[in-house]
Parts: C-alpha cells; structure tokens; sequence
C-alpha cells in the first residue's frame, strides 16, 4: 500500500503446490508472472509481490501439515485497493473448521 510499504506476511497451512492451483482464481485478471516462489503482478502503476517461504512442516497430533509463510507486497495501491485484493486473497485460500 503506498501509505504502508511494510509487506504483510501470513503463516499459511498449504503446500506450495496448492497454493499455485488456487492462484489464478484469487489473482482474477490481474496479470502475474511466477518465477519460482515469487509472483509478479503489474497493472498501470500498481505492482504486486508475493514471496513464498520455503514449504516447511508441523505436526498437529500425527497429521503432518504443511506450513508456509506468503508475503505480500504492495506498491501503488491506494489502502482500498490493498483492502479489496485481500479481501479476495482471503475469501479463496480461507479454510473452515469446527
């Protein structure tokens, strides 16, 4: 976000793997480029960066789960539009539980 360039950074619970299969749905037709664990998106003067962390493991109980820390960050977006892009982010990679 222009106002806050500080990236924002999730602990996630998915593998990489599932990550890339759910990207082009959350990323819609914003375009992006991947180039290993990094995506790249670029729309007028708006940039995108997410960084995946190495995929790391934990345990919870004897279910191995797979962990990986996704860092987002912003430049151009006005706090509205860093809003609304996660708000997206978040709606396709939430998991439910209970």
């Amino acid at each position: 976000m222009s106002d806050n360039p500080s990236p924002i950074v999730y602990e996630m619970t998915i593998s990489h793997a599932e990550f890339f299969r759910t990207l082009p749905a959350v990323m819609g037709a914003l375009p992006y480029v991947v180039n290993g664990s990094q995506v790249s998106a670029v729309d007028d003067t708006r940039r995108l960066k997410i960084n995946l962390s190495p995929e790391g493991r934990r345990n919870f109980g004897p279910i191995p789960l797979p962990v990986t820390h996704v860092e987002l960050a912003f430049d151009g977006y006005s706090h509205e539009q860093a809003q609304a892009f996660l708000a997206r982010f978040h709606n396709y990679f939430r998991r439910g539980g209970g």
